[in-house]
């Protein structure tokens, strides 16, 4: 079992920046990715973000200019920066972790944009 933990979100003006964090703790796998997800009441849930902890990277593709996305192994944790950001980013954020067997939710964290 892997438990993940989100924070950062909070209300921003447009334009600005973010840093989302998601603590990870439990059994890891040597091999895993985590990622960020997001949704509104009125979308389903969107994958904005992934990283392996090897390293490779993923972004959906309308999401790669604004948000980068890092991790810190030694400490379990993963992070979405995002930039210049907009209205439309308005959504409950979560972290997800995926190994082979095995996948995990945070509870999320909200970011609101206001114009």
């Amino acid at each position: 079992q892997v438990q993940l933990v989100e924070s950062g979100g909070g209300l921003v003006q447009a334009g600005g920046s973010l840093r989302l964090s998601c603590v990870a703790s439990g059994h890891m796998r040597s091999i895993n990715d985590m990622g960020w997800y997001r949704q509104t009441p009125e979308t389903q849930r969107e994958w904005v973000a992934l990283m392996s902890n090897g390293g490779d990277i993923r972004y959906a593709e309308s999401m790669k200019d604004r948000f980068t996305i890092s991790r810190d192994n030694l400490k379990n944790m993963v992070y979405l920066q995002m930039n210049n950001l907009k209205p439309e980013d308005t959504a409950l954020y979560y972290c997800r972790y995926r190994d082979s067997e095995y996948a995990a939710w945070g509870q999320g964290t909200h970011v609101t944009v206001f114009s």
